[in-house]
């Protein structure tokens, strides 16, 4: 026991540049244990209780004496948590942002920095106020404005504190290690306040802007939303949709084929008159046409080119149109001739905008048709598809209607289909602000992981056009913008942080006071507020922001690169001068175990809560049954998600706890696009951590049965350790340093992949296995492996806690903090790669056992027959090993030769790799089937046909000049052992 005990008991000086904390107070898992007479540690992983004894140590430290003297100083790392929407609880996607900013910042903890990592919670106007519109529907059958702004502001406002409270609670319960002091909500005085004036010195400066122009529009909510609120229906023929505010579904899917007559046109042989045919998928917007456009390359329509003009009667107006030429026309899609809409279509508009057309708008705000159309005034838009068709057909204009494949838009909140309409709103120029962020990528200040969203930056801010930043909502930060209206009538706009600045600089501008003064109602878009958030939250635009700004990364989801990270960007040069953040880390989105999105049709959606606690399937049903009483989800939606639920955890979801959650979510590669997070994955990480827990426990019950404490051991410097005691520190210098390289360049899942071989693999199932009879009998080896056991427990755990900081607090207890080890010391490639071949032989032993279903009955012997002298040597050092990990009574040894009789000795053979070949003898005098002994020859050869296959191929990487002059070192010397090992083969 003495060569462990190198027992200065000194502290390790200026070994680590910040030592980890250690607590003052410990509280276990087991209650009032009898430490005398048991162990300190409870017999199996329990989350719940672990993560409860972990608040309850964190509650106890933070009641003790701050003591920072002799903390390090290595800076400041700043980090900004995106805000999670107030509409409802914490879902998987925020877990996962959460967990990976979490881990950076434990990480920069460790490394010695003051973490600066600021949460936060967004108002989310459009998605907020919908869910809390359908909330009081349900419950008191009365829209907003039966209620009113004040009232409705005051419900939403109760729905923030209880939702955002929640959310709080779900990422505390997650573990995050977040300033709470510096929590804040996007529309707390602060950030209202930074709202105001950042719109005021953009409107003053001529940047924001208001004008008539086309905007996404939902006529169920009577609002312009952003483009990242539209989504989009691929619809391949002709099916029923489910519209807002229509008793029955609508037929979509369908292209219309109709005539213009030309005015003055030549009669046609039949002496018809002359007509140009169009094609469209929206007839009920046939009202507002302006013109009919062609590419002036289509040949059907050559003859009109030369003309001087070409004019088209409206069906249903006394005017007429004309015929353009356009080359951004199709001339692939329908007849070639396509309707030109302005007021209600993307296209049309901006070819209207080069031709000079004006618009003519068709439905209002809420999707009917306006009076300037008597015939159909007050109908709405779809019915009003159906009335104009059939008067079209009357007039025999109606030439085709087909199927016809398209993309139809819709509101993500609302769900209705989506109308493009031009109403007067607020628009930020973002031409300049855009260049400017586009240069911070292109001069190699700004870093995006990964690589290939740069791509995307360059995509969106190349052509960047004009930002909509107004709302028709109640919900959000109203417009600090102020109508100044004279006797006259004529109006002016000013922008002030409140209404007595208003006037004053309405006062200058008009030069009097003759004049009524109005704020606008409109709200700001939520990405306006959103924007300013790594300066806001440092408290601009007060000058003490600079102290707390830029952020050092800015992590979030690769689905709002541009809608929010590239617009932090372009905001944060433009108000303060300054990069917000140098670095971005994107994230894929969260899918289910089968790689589908998460939605309420799909039954699919689990938060992150019902995974670290456990759900029935009960209990899962009545979540949903709650949701469509409080009309967050339709009834409709209530029977799918009701059925997709159940198909997807018929039994409910297991307990898995905080840790295994984490672990499961930084088990993906976060960089790829999407992340299918599967529970029962989740559900084997606990029992994986489980597996550590009881490694711990078999190391302390060791440590006591031989006398000592774990805490005795301090170093393993100088201590004459075994082959499998350096071959097991040699695989944790290894997972140590892919965890310290997974940190750099955020390939966490390397990092818990390394860790899950270390601990499940390499600790548990090999190396612990393999002590287990020195420390039964206590011999001096004995104290080694338990003094090894420990080091690599506490290394190891040290490295995970990161991921899993729960149960490593928890067990981090019973292990002394800082075993000195040399870990350079035990990376041993030759080594590795014997002890991988002999741990390939077990593994082949075993499973030629289990596919004959050998049990420890069959009182199974083991004999190896090596290939050659220098195998036999190789094998002699580890027999001790094989019998222990292929569980056999006995192992025997001998050199493989022509006076081998193996046929009648043993009742099953088989190769295993380039050391040696093995038989099995089983000790009931079982006999082995002649059909199960040829297939058992037949995998020999085929095994046999492999080595000599990979023989061949590391030979010929050898001799390869081109391999000796490009490989390093440490591949040239793993080539060379594995030729060593098979060479005499």
């Amino acid at each position: 026991m003495q060569i462990l005990k190198n027992f200065s008991r000194k502290l390790l000086k200026h070994k680590y540049l910040c030592q980890p904390k250690v607590y003052s107070l410990y509280y276990s898992t087991v209650k009032d244990a009898d430490r005398e007479k048991e162990l300190p540690l409870a017999a199996g992983y329990q989350p719940r209780r672990v993560e409860e004894a972990y608040w309850e140590r964190e509650a106890h430290q933070a009641n003790l004496p701050k003591s920072g003297s002799n903390r390090c100083k290595r800076g400041t790392y700043r980090m900004l948590l995106p805000p999670p929407n107030v509409t409802g609880s914490l879902h998987l996607g925020h877990a996962l942002m959460a967990t990976v900013q979490d881990v950076i910042a434990r990480q920069r903890q460790h490394l010695g920095y003051e973490v600066d990592w600021v949460p936060g919670t967004d108002h989310a106007g459009i998605a907020t106020q919908v869910v809390v519109e359908r909330t009081i529907s349900a419950a008191q059958g009365k829209t907003r404005q039966d209620l009113g702004r004040t009232a409705f502001l005051d419900e939403v406002w109760r729905w923030k504190a209880e939702k955002g409270a929640g959310i709080v609670e779900d990422l505390r319960k997650l573990g995050c290690s977040l300033n709470w002091d510096r929590q804040y909500f996007t529309m707390d005085e602060q950030q209202a306040r930074a709202v105001n004036v950042a719109f005021e010195r953009l409107f003053d400066e001529g940047l924001i802007q208001r004008r008539n122009s086309l905007v996404n529009w939902s006529t169920s909510l009577r609002s312009a939303i952003s483009d990242i609120e539209v989504d989009v229906m691929d619809i391949k023929e002709p099916v029923e949709v489910p519209v807002p505010g229509y008793e029955h579904n609508i037929l979509f899917g369908r292209i219309f084929d109709f005539a213009y007559r030309v005015v003055d046109g030549e009669a046609q042989e039949d002496g018809s008159p002359e007509e140009i045919v169009v094609s469209t998928t929206r007839p009920e917007t046939i009202l507002g046409d302006v013109a009919v456009a062609v590419h002036p390359l289509d040949p059907r329509y050559a003859k009109y080119r030369n003309l001087e003009e070409v004019k088209l009667k409206h069906p249903f107006r006394q005017d007429t149109i004309p015929l353009v030429f356009d080359i951004a026309v199709d001339q692939e899609f329908g007849t070639g001739a396509v309707k030109i809409t302005p007021a209600h279509d993307k296209f049309d508009f901006e070819l209207a905008t080069r031709h000079k057309l004006e618009p003519r708008q068709v439905f209002s705000e809420t999707g009917h048709v306006v009076e300037t159309y008597p015939e159909f005034k007050g109908k709405a838009r779809f019915d009003v598809r159906d009335l104009i068709v059939s008067r079209l057909e009357d007039m025999e204009l109606l030439r085709q209607v087909r199927s016809h494949s398209m993309q139809l838009p819709f509101c993500s909140r609302s769900k209705d289909v989506i109308e493009y309409m031009i109403v007067p709103q607020w628009f930020l120029k973002c031409k300049d602000l855009a260049r400017d962020a586009l240069s911070e990528l292109h001069s190699g200040r700004l870093q995006i992981q990964p690589v290939s969203f740069e791509t995307e930056w360059e995509r969106w801010l190349q052509d960047c056009r004009d930002w909509c930043i107004s709302r028709q909502l109640w919900w959000g930060h109203q417009v600090p913008a102020y109508q100044v209206t004279d006797c006259q009538g004529s109006s002016h706009w000013v922008a002030a942080l409140d209404e007595k600045a208003a006037r004053a600089k309405a006062i200058k501008l008009m030069g009097n006071e003759d004049f009524v003064l109005t704020r606008d109602p409109d709200v700001l878009d939520t990405w306006f507020s959103s924007s300013l958030l790594p300066f806001s939250v440092a408290g601009w635009p007060e000058e003490s922001y600079k102290e707390r700004y830029p952020l050092d990364l800015m992590q979030t989801g690769h689905d709002i690169l541009f809608f929010w990270v590239a617009r932090m960007m372009m905001m944060g040069l433009k108000l303060t001068g300054e990069a917000p953040f140098q670095r971005i880390l994107l994230n894929g989105i969260v899918c289910d175990a089968q790689g589908r999105k998460m939605s309420k049709s799909l039954g699919n959606i689990v938060a992150p809560q019902q995974v670290v606690q456990g759900a029935s399937l009960e209990s899962l049903k009545a979540g949903l049954q709650q949701s469509c009483d409080a009309g967050i989800i339709k009834p409709a939606e209530l029977k799918t998600s009701t059925a997709g639920m159940t198909k997807m955890f018929p039994k409910g979801i297991q307990e898995c706890g905080t840790d295994a959650l984490r672990f499961t979510l930084l088990s993906h590669n976060i960089k790829s696009h999407f992340i299918s997070f599967d529970v029962n994955a989740c559900y084997t990480n606990k029992l994986f951590l489980n597996k550590i827990w009881q490694a711990l426990r078999f190391t302390m019950g060791s440590a006591k049965n031989l006398g000592v404490t774990l805490h005795d051991f301090e170093t393993l410097n100088g201590v004459h350790l075994g082959m499998w005691d350096r071959w097991i520190i040699g695989r944790l210098a290894e997972t140590l340093t892919v965890c310290r390289d997974s940190y750099n360049t955020y390939n966490f899942h390397l990092a818990t992949a390394a860790l899950k071989t270390f601990f499940y693999q390499n600790l548990c199932d090999i190396y612990l296995e393999t002590t287990k009879s020195a420390i039964a009998t206590r011999t001096a080896s004995a104290y080694i492996h338990v003094g090894t056991l420990t080091a690599c427990l506490s290394w190891g755990l040290q490295a995970l806690a990161p991921f899993t900081p729960f149960v490593a607090s928890e067990l981090l207890h019973h292990v002394p903090a800082n075993i000195e080890l040399k870990l350079s010391e035990y990376q041993d490639t030759k080594l590795e790669d014997e002890v991988k071949e002999i741990v390939n032989i077990c593994q082949s032993v075993r499973q030629v056992k289990s596919r004959n279903e050998i049990s420890k009955r069959h009182k199974p012997r083991l004999s190896l027959f090596a290939q050659n002298a220098q195998s036999e040597d190789v094998l002699r050092g580890h027999l001790h090993q094989i019998q222990v990990l292929t569980r056999c009574e006995g192992v025997e040894l001998e050199l493989l030769d022509e006076n081998s009789k193996i046929s009648k000795k043993l009742n099953f053979f088989s190769t295993a790799g380039p050391l040696c070949s093995f038989g099995l003898k089983i000790g009931d005098g079982s006999e082995v089937p002649a059909e199960k002994r040829e297939e058992m020859v037949q995998a020999n050869v085929k095994k046999l046909k492999k080595l000599v296959n990979e023989l061949q191929r590391y030979r010929l990487r050898l001799d390869n000049e081109a391999f000796q002059m490009i490989a390093d070192k440490e591949v040239k010397i793993h080539f060379e052992n594995k030729v060593g090992f098979w060479q005499y083969f």
